[in-house]
């Protein structure tokens, strides 16, 4: 792991602390990549629009302006703190394996020699939820796809994404990552909330086993939740609470709840700004350990580049696509990002 200046360590750690000691840092971030299909029209997948001869007339031309584009941005998160960038990226709204082996093949990220993990999931648009990390920073130990069993009244199975659960070890230490994309407010937030509750309610019981090993386990929870802080998904089912020095061993500390307050979000819609891209931490995360790597902050990537310049839509994140219409952006959402920090005692 590399260092940060000894300059910034002391600011840092006089302001947190009141001691001046070296840290190392890493971070840790998610992206929803809107829309980020291949060209191809596959069989059983409703991808058809993503095609040159669909509607959107997506060619390789916009595939590859859309890959350069995501990559830049990724290129540049976590720079300002660590000169590796990102150790580790959680992403959504991907067609398959193969736009993620194209995207870490881009000039601006090919030397980090970032490595994926991806499994199929059963949406019926066909986006998956993926990660890919440094293996400078993480070594994968498992990984698997965690279904969520949604069912209607009727009892017709609702087809929505599977959540990446992803087990390895942090600079040497043991890290659980959950990579989310809950199911959309289609029909409405609130008659559509039992469905994100599901979907939270997945993940926790994953949670509870993990702590039930081990109470100090290190565990990441990312993605797009389609929901607020303070939705019920976030607060109750999944217990991820806004006051860090509050939070107690079972729950969960959500450090972009004081960004939501504030009026900041990562993506909007009708003149009203949502924070539905997350990252949260456990316990033993959100608490300072004095041997191991636990949470320093959180931001939201939202740099002028990201941001509609005019029209109607100015200010909101400069996005790839409007209905049909190509505007040659970069997504919908803006990206999020953690640091970890550990203190240095060589």
């Amino acid at each position: 792991m590399r260092y940060l200046p000894l300059l910034v360590f002391i600011i840092f750690t006089n302001i947190l602390f009141g001691q001046q000691q070296q840290y190392k840092i890493g971070a840790i971030g998610f992206y929803n990549f809107e829309n980020l299909f291949d060209t191809l029209d596959t069989e059983n997948v409703r991808d058809s629009e993503f095609t040159p001869n669909g509607r959107k007339a997506y060619g390789g031309k916009i595939y590859k302006e859309k890959l350069s584009h995501l990559s830049d941005v990724v290129s540049q998160m976590g720079k300002e703190m660590t000169p590796d960038g990102l150790a580790i990226l959680g992403m959504c709204e991907i067609e398959n394996r193969s736009v993620l082996e194209d995207f870490v093949k881009m000039p601006v990220l090919a030397d980090r020699n970032y490595q994926i993990v991806h499994y199929d999931s059963p949406d019926k648009r066909g986006i998956d939820v993926g990660l890919i990390y440094n293996p400078k920073y993480f070594t994968l130990k498992s990984s698997k796809p965690l279904l969520v069993d949604i069912q209607q009244k009727n009892g017709d199975t609702i087809f929505t994404r599977d959540i990446l659960f992803v087990s390895g070890e942090f600079d040497g230490e043991p890290l659980h990552l959950f990579v989310n994309h809950w199911p959309s407010r289609s029909g409405g937030e609130k008659r559509s909330a039992w469905r994100r509750n599901a979907a939270a309610q997945r993940v926790r019981v994953v949670i509870d086993s993990l702590l039930a090993d081990n109470a100090e386990a290190k565990i990441v929870v990312m993605g797009d939740l389609n929901d607020d802080p303070d939705n019920d998904s976030c607060k109750k089912y999944i217990n991820a609470q806004r006051k860090r020095e509050k939070i107690k061993k079972d729950q969960l500390y959500n450090p972009m709840w004081d960004y939501y307050v504030k009026g900041i979000g990562t993506t909007a819609w009708r003149d009203a700004w949502s924070l539905f891209d997350q990252i949260q931490v456990s316990y033993a995360l959100a608490n300072k350990d004095d041997d191991g790597y636990f949470f320093y902050k959180a931001n939201i990537f939202n740099k002028k580049f990201l941001r509609q310049r005019s029209g109607a839509y100015k200010g909101y994140p400069y996005r790839t696509f409007v209905g049909d219409t190509y505007l040659g952006g970069y997504s919908d959402h803006f990206p999020v990002l953690i640091y970890l920090v550990k203190p240095n005692v060589n």
